[in-house]
């Protein structure tokens, strides 16, 4: 599986549905086949493992640990091997109808990196810890924005500024009142500042090693001070030759946010960056008469359509659903797309009208889809590469409230 934003967002729903599921007792297989281990092998393990079932005591928890068990072995045989990255199956008795029947249900999953470790377990849940795992993001990046008046630390992790705290150093200023030599003052200001420093060290240092995969660490702020910071040492050893520096025109929480801006190429592994950049490209193609921009759901879907869209952008946050209702009697059908909040209310106002072909009141809703599904859908039709964008950051909340949440770049203007 590639590491791209669509491939990410549908293997961590696929986790969401199997998490979700519970079984009875231990009805529950979940199975990690890693890289290197035989399919073969795996399905005589799993032999093994349904004779050792038919000691179950219990009738019912007997049959459906066995059916699991042989459902997971079907969907091996499908496979000659694990592929590159390994090969997860989750099969089991899903109870249905409140309890009172259960379907075996299988699932199989191709991890987006290397497995590597043999897993088979029952339970009454399905185990997507190690995928889950796998999901978290590698890219982090510690960041300190300090002058003599202020600091602020933070974290930049995958699509998300956080862990961010701000220091006041309580320096005075360079000029004082009378009755204090001037040597004495500055030497009083030096010891303040350094023990300002000291503090705001002591704190990036507390957050920031509790990530030993850390790349880097941004050191940033509006005047000398940041290069103060960074000859005097005092940060923890293992942390000084990850250091990036970048001037900003801000300190404290401001200058975190244009220290990352600024630092777009140190930071090229983080997918915040690359998703500011391209809501920042949109902003720019909008605001221009020839732009390339196109936004707004009936918009793009219409230039999907002509086959004119470059590159889809989605909120990840699109909250809305499409809708078909079509009538039982003639065969009409009605496609709109709601507010997911919507569907209790508007959905049943549309079932009780009348359909507009034969006048009958037999209207019945046939199918709901998330649109961010359909959207992706129609873009892998057409060839359209597509891009989510997540809201946990600044430009992602904008560009969901201010361009709905859909957007794209076209090929060309002409012709739309």
């Amino acid at each position: 599986m590639r590491r791209d934003s669509v491939s990410l967002y549908q293997f961590r729903r696929l986790l969401e549905t199997i998490e979700r599921l519970e079984g009875r007792g231990t009805e529950l297989v979940t199975l990690y086949v890693p890289p290197d281990k035989s399919i073969s092998d795996v399905i005589n393990y799993l032999r093994q493992e349904y004779a050792t079932a038919a000691n179950i005591k219990s009738k019912q928890t007997r049959k459906n640990v066995q059916d699991a068990i042989e459902s997971a072995i079907q969907r091996l045989k499908l496979f000659d091997n694990p592929g590159p990255t390994g090969l997860v199956i989750f099969s089991g008795a899903i109870p249905q109808n409140s309890g009172q029947t259960s379907k075996i249900e299988v699932y199989h999953v191709i991890p987006p990196e290397p497995i590597t470790t043999f897993l088979y377990r029952c339970d009454s849940r399905f185990h997507t810890e190690p995928l889950k795992e796998l999901l978290r993001e590698k890219a982090v990046y510690g960041v300190i924005v300090i002058d003599n008046e202020e600091a602020a630390v933070a974290v930049v992790k995958g699509r998300s500024i956080s862990e961010l705290k701000t220091y006041t150093s309580g320096v005075p200023g360079k000029h004082h009142a009378g009755g204090q030599s001037a040597r004495r003052f500055e030497r009083l200001r030096e010891m303040t500042l350094n023990d300002f420093y000291k503090r705001v060290a002591e704190k990036a240092n507390e957050i920031f090693l509790q990530y030993p995969e850390l790349k880097g660490v941004i050191l940033a702020g509006p005047g000398p001070t940041k290069e103060v910071f960074a000859q005097g040492e005092y940060l923890h050893y293992s942390l000084r030759d990850k250091i990036h520096i970048v001037d900003t025109s801000y300190s404290g929480e401001s200058g975190v946010r244009e220290a990352v801006a600024k630092s777009a190429d140190f930071l090229k592994e983080v997918r915040m960056v690359e998703e500011q950049r391209l809501i920042q490209r949109l902003m720019s193609e909008a605001t221009r008469a020839d732009g390339l921009a196109v936004y707004g759901e009936k918009q793009v879907r219409e230039a999907l359509r002509k086959n004119m869209v470059e590159l889809l952008l989605i909120s990840e946050d699109l909250d809305r659903l499409e809708v078909k209702i079509k009538c039982q009697n003639c065969g009409y059908e009605t496609v709109f797309t709601i507010d997911s909040g919507e569907l209790q209310t508007e959905v049943p106002k549309k079932l009780a009208e009348k359909c507009p072909v034969c006048q009958n009141q037999t209207l019945a809703l046939a199918e709901t889809t998330p649109l961010i599904d359909k959207l992706i859908a129609e873009a892998e039709n057409m060839g359209v590469r597509v891009e989510l964008i997540s809201s946990e950051h600044e430009e992602g909340e904008m560009f969901r409230k201010a361009f709905g949440g859909v957007a794209g770049f076209l090929r060309h203007r002409g012709g739309y």
